[in-house]
């Protein structure tokens, strides 16, 4: 894999990972809560749910390409659409309190399985997956789900550390995004340019005659 695409897949997934969004934003509020044990057991289920959604695009993604290219085509032009859809969200997402409402504590186990069930339960992580990874993946390099593959485990060590991060510094975090609006506003608008820069690649590649992805 070419490394300056790695690098952008690296930087997307950073800034992505730093917007404002419901598992950031819940991991931060249970730390908050209940320490920083809490926030890291759920950041390893959320991040053991990501396992699930890339097998499921890598496999995917290599039959389509297999069947049809007209059909991956039209995929890539859907996942266009979608990540322009992300950023009209994040460009209008005003900023909020970040708090939520205090749970019963849980067991480790508990913590864990709830992180999971959380991500693997949610059909948008799998959209953005199915919009996000396959486009710095290109059957030029070889087989698309190997690619794909270590394009998710790189996403979630980096999804991983910062959210571990986000645990650690939950409190700090916190007051600062509460006291500071424009901060999750700002943060919001550069995770919209991102998803707009990727679409435009998206839409792009699909303009090529080259079936690569």
């Amino acid at each position: 894999m070419p490394i300056d695409a790695l690098v952008t897949f690296i930087i997307a997934t950073v800034v992505l990972s730093l917007a404002p969004g419901p598992d950031n934003i819940f991991v931060l509020a249970q730390s908050a809560l209940y320490g920083k044990k809490t926030g890291v057991l759920v950041t390893l289920g959320l991040s053991t749910g990501l396992l699930v959604h890339t097998t499921a695009v890598a496999l995917g993604v290599a039959v389509v390409f297999q069947t049809s290219v007209l059909a991956f085509t039209l995929l890539k032009a859907v996942g266009a659409i979608y990540l322009l859809y992300l950023a009209w969200q994040a460009f209008r997402t005003a900023a909020s309190a970040i708090d939520a409402p205090a749970p019963r504590a849980r067991s480790n186990w508990a913590l864990y399985r709830r992180g999971i069930i959380m991500n693997i339960t949610n059909p948008k992580v799998s959209i953005f997956f199915l919009a996000f990874l396959p486009q710095f993946a290109s059957p030029a390099q070889g087989a698309l789900a190997p690619q794909i593959f270590i394009l998710g485990g790189v996403f979630l060590v980096v999804s991983l550390l910062i959210f571990c991060a986000i645990a650690v510094l939950a409190g700090t975090l916190g007051r600062w995004l509460n006291q500071s609006p424009q901060a999750q506003i700002y943060l919001n608008r550069v995770a919209g340019v991102v998803f707009v820069g990727l679409a435009l690649k998206l839409v792009t590649t699909t303009a090529d005659a080259s079936p690569a992805w």
